[in-house]
């Protein structure tokens, strides 16, 4: 049993027959300390009830359409539209259902079947929203327990590092010129020389890019925190040399935020004429890192700031690319191996 805060709400959690219960109390955490307290006594005392009420029967239809206004609120817009984008499927799946008739081994046969047509870090990304819908439906009392609680990420999605040599970056990037509207070279260059999400250059606006300065702004990052990154001189050139008349830096025709279908559309046919296989334009991402990380003198932290990875482990995955990251490693013996033997003191031999 406990008492936790969530938001600007205290929640108490505790355990009857095999059953979690989580309850939103208020904003008081002597109020949920004194709540969670009387229902320990009750439960000692065999007087406790489970007296919640049912819920208000709601199809998974009814109930994505409200999550997804939820998400539309609350979540950045490249978020929002992938969203979309998977809750068809779930939509489909679950169509006719209420939510609360889902169960886990109903969600662990969609994932079975998921996972004969799809990688499982593809069906991982669909399993987390679909958790993460049905934890919202608990937050907001539309259930009484959450069916995906239990159900686990299918195992083997290992992190993907896909990247270019730089001779293949010279072919990819000829065979840019012309698409999207002759935006797409200018995009794959600063995306390679800045390690950029696609997103964050979608959304980059031109007050975002300061030329006195060096630095462009990146304001719509995946965890939501700006990040700056200094421009070397062929992003600053690439950027100098395209027309300034829309806000954004990369617009569509109408002058708005590009979106993705856009720019998949042309940067998949730019990889068919480089003859590049088995490449996302994210592997730009990893190719930016990775060229950098194999040169002598790039530290590892210089990536993970570059990256605005929060965490150092996410930027590991590039450390054995790192000559200086290797080369640590086994000089470590000759310290090791070169130290003098141990001193050996008197030996005293001990009779049968």
């Amino acid at each position: 049993m406990g008492v936790y805060l969530r938001g600007d709400n205290w929640y108490i959690d505790f355990t009857f027959k095999g059953q979690r219960i989580r309850e939103s109390i208020g904003p008081s955490r002597r109020g949920a300390e004194k709540v969670i307290a009387k229902k320990k006594a009750e439960i000692a005392e065999n007087k406790f009830l489970d007296v919640r009420k049912d819920p208000e029967p709601i199809t998974f239809h009814e109930f994505a359409k409200e999550y997804l206004k939820w998400a539309k609120t609350n979540k950045k817009a490249s978020t929002y539209s992938r969203d979309i984008s998977i809750m068809r499927g779930l939509g489909r799946e679950f169509e006719g259902k209420n939510i609360q008739d889902v169960t886990s081994w109903l969600i662990e046969k969609w994932k079975s079947k998921r996972s004969e047509k799809f990688k499982p870090g593809s069906v991982n990304r669909e399993l987390a929203l679909l958790k993460h819908i049905f934890s919202k439906a608990l937050e907001w009392k539309k259930i009484k327990e959450n069916p995906s609680h239990k159900v686990k990420r299918l195992k083997g999605a290992a992190r993907r590092v896909r990247y270019l040599m730089p001779d293949e970056i010279q072919v990819l990037l000829s065979n840019c010129d012309g698409l999207l509207r002759g935006l797409l070279k200018s995009l794959v260059t600063v995306a390679l020389h800045t390690g950029a999400r696609k997103g964050e250059l979608q959304g980059l606006e031109w007050s975002n890019v300061n030329f006195d300065l060096g630095l462009i702004s990146l304001l719509d990052t995946k965890n939501g925190e700006r990040r700056d990154i200094a421009m070397n001189e062929t992003v600053r050139a690439t950027l100098e040399g395209m027309e300034r008349k829309n806000e954004f830096v990369f617009p569509n025709r109408n002058g708005k935020r590009i979106d993705n279908a856009q720019v998949q559309i042309a940067f998949q046919e730019a990889l068919k004429r480089s003859g590049i296989e088995d490449f996302h334009f994210h592997d730009l991402r990893h190719t930016f890192a990775s060229n950098l990380v194999m040169q002598e003198g790039v530290e590892l932290n210089d990536i993970r700031e570059l990256l605005g990875h929060k965490k150092m482990d996410m930027t590991l995955r590039y450390a054995h690319l790192s000559p200086k990251h290797k080369g640590k490693v086994v000089n470590i013996l000759d310290r090791v191996m070169s130290q003098n033997p141990p001193q050996v003191g008197n030996v005293v031999n001990l009779k049968p």
